[in-house]
């Protein structure tokens, strides 16, 4: 018995201006990105000496993952102006995204010492030292970010897992109670890694 295939072209027929839709939806957001690009560019053109204007040009180029671009136009906006205190942020988090580790932490050191209260940096620069196993610098990075806040129970998250690492399970329980005494969504990872990531040599 031979099929009619008249429901199965009723259906194509029905979904093509749907398709056809998003195919140009997916156009016009490319055509978007570009513009926007050309835009920041026409602008660092026309004002060369602007390094805020390198920024913008840079930070466009992380949002669609061109880090490479974004990295140079980083430079160029820190060689302007030296004190841009934002550009160093954004330098050090496109070299994380690339996941060039030992390129970022430099970077990621300079925001840290140009503002060392500010929980927020010491927590990027403790996951910056977790990223290249320096476990102990990782936890004095986390520590000074919780020292720095009120209740900074990522940072309490993350350095539970570097104790982890280094076999000091008693620490890293510890953390896992008192996440779990905030009811944090945290605590449920942290068991996992307690059950999964534990050393053989330190026991569970």
């Amino acid at each position: 018995m031979i099929r009619n295939p008249k429901p199965y072209r009723n259906v194509v027929a029905l979904f093509r201006p749907f398709l056809i839709l998003l195919c140009l939806a997916g156009l016009s957001a490319c055509q978007n990105k570009e513009a926007r690009i050309n835009e920041l560019q026409q602008e660092v053109w026309k004002n060369p000496e602007n390094a805020r204007g390198y920024l913008n040009l840079g930070k466009e180029y992380a949002r669609q993952q061109r880090y490479d671009d974004a990295i140079q136009a980083y430079r160029r906006a820190i060689g302007l102006e030296p004190g841009l205190d934002e550009a160093y942020s954004a330098l050090g988090a496109a070299w994380f995204d690339k996941k060039d580790f030992n390129a970022a932490l430099p970077w990621m050191q300079k925001r840290v010492e140009i503002a060392p209260d500010d929980s927020l940096r010491q927590f990027d620069l403790g996951n910056v030292y977790f990223q290249l196993h320096r476990y102990n610098d990782a936890i004095a990075s986390y520590q000074k970010a919780i020292d720095n806040s009120y209740s900074f129970q990522e940072a309490y998250y993350s350095m539970a897992v570097c104790y982890i690492k280094l076999g000091k399970i008693e620490e890293a329980r510890k953390i896992h109670k008192w996440l779990q005494s905030k009811n944090n969504y945290l605590a449920a990872s942290l068991e996992r890694h307690l059950q999964n990531d534990v050393p053989e040599k330190a026991g569970k």
